[in-house]
C-alpha cells in the first residue's frame, strides 16, 4: 500500500499567494504520512485575462511555484506530481501547460506538456480558446513512482482514450489527470469519464482539480477523485479547498486484470471498411 495525497485548489492570479497556498497543502500532505502528492492543472497562475497573466508567466528556472514545490519537496521527503503549470515555452513566443514529476530529493523526474488543447464555445456563453496562447505538447510521458508507474495527462487530455491506451500499454498502473473542468462540463463527464479510463486500462486513476470561484471570475468544478482499477470511486473529495488521502494497492491492478484481461486481448485496430 502507498498512501498519496490529492490537494484540491481554488488557484488565483497571484504566483506568489499560490506557492504560499502549496507550501500549507505539500506540508498537510506530508504530516499525513503521503508519499507522493497530487496537484491540480494550472496550480501556479489561473488567470482567463491573457495580458495580465503574460507577466506572470515565465521560464522554467524564474517560476517561482515550481521552485516552491521543489524546496517543500525536498523538505520532507515527499514525491510531488505538479498537475501543471503556465509557462513560457522554449523559443518564447508562446506558453505551454506543463506537468511535472519531482522526486524526494526535489529533482525533475519527468515534464509532460498538455497534448489537447480545449478550443470551444460552451452553452451558456462561455468560449476557450488554449490554442492561441498554448503550444500542444508532442509526446506522451510514463514515469516510475513510489505508488507505481505514472502515466502523465492533462485536463482535456480525459477525453481521448487513445492516450490512456498509450499509457498503459507502456505499463503504467496509476493515471494521473488533473484538471481544471468548468462546472457544465464536470457535471455531465467528470465522473463517468474518470471511471471509464481506470477500467479500460485496469488502472488507478487520480485526478486533482480545481474548486470554486477564482480571481479571474470562472468557476470550476471540483470534486477531485480517486479512482479504483475496477472503477470504484474510493475518494471524492466534492467541493472546496482541500487535501485527501486515498490508499494505492498495487495487488488491486493485478486483481482486476486477472479478473478481465482485456490489456492482454488488445490488438492492433484494422483498416476500416466503409461498406457500399
Amino acid at each position: 500500500m502507498t498512501r498519496v495525497a490529492v490537494v484540491q485548489s481554488c488557484t488565483g492570479i497571484d504566483p506568489a499567494a499560490n506557492a504560499d497556498a502549496l507550501t500549507a497543502a505539500l506540508g498537510r500532505a506530508a504530516d499525513g504520512g503521503a508519499a507522493i502528492a497530487f496537484t491540480p492543472e494550472m496550480t501556479g497562475l489561473l488567470d482567463r485575462d491573457r495580458a495580465r497573466a503574460a507577466a506572470c508567466i515565465v521560464g522554467e528556472d524564474e517560476d517561482r511555484v515550481l521552485a516552491t514545490a521543489r524546496e517543500v519537496a525536498a523538505r520532507h521527503g515527499l514525491w510531488v506530481q505538479i498537475g501543471s503549470l503556465a509557462l513560457r515555452a522554449e523559443d518564447g513566443a508562446r506558453s505551454v501547460n506543463r506537468g511535472f514529476l519531482i522526486d524526494g530529493a526535489g529533482a525533475i523526474r519527468a515534464r509532460y506538456d498538455k497534448l489537447h488543447l480545449f478550443d470551444v464555445d460552451l452553452p451558456g456563453g462561455e468560449s476557450w480558446r488554449e490554442s492561441s496562447s498554448y503550444l500542444a505538447g508532442e509526446r506522451a510521458v510514463v514515469a516510475e513512482t513510489p505508488a507505481g508507474r505514472l502515466g502523465m495527462t492533462i485536463c482535456y487530455d480525459l477525453r481521448f482514450p487513445d492516450l490512456y491506451r498509450a499509457l498503459s500499454d507502456a505499463g503504467a498502473t496509476i493515471l494521473a489527470v488533473p484538471a481544471a473542468f468548468t462546472v457544465p462540463t464536470g457535471e455531465a463527464h467528470w465522473h463517468v469519464l474518470l471511471r471509464a479510463r481506470a477500467i479500460e486500462a485496469g488502472a488507478w486513476v487520480i485526478a486533482a482539480a480545481q474548486s470554486g470561484r477564482h480571481a479571474d471570475g470562472r468557476t470550476t468544478y471540483g470534486r477531485s477523485l480517486v479512482v479504483d482499477p475496477w472503477g470504484e470511486v474510493v475518494l471524492d473529495m466534492g467541493e472546496g479547498e482541500g487535501v485527501g488521502f486515498a490508499e494505492i494497492d498495487a495487488a488491486r491492478i493485478d486483481e482486476v486484470r486477472a479478473r478481465v484481461p482485456a490489456l492482454r486481448h488488445r490488438r492492433p485496430i484494422p483498416r476500416v471498411e466503409i461498406a457500399a
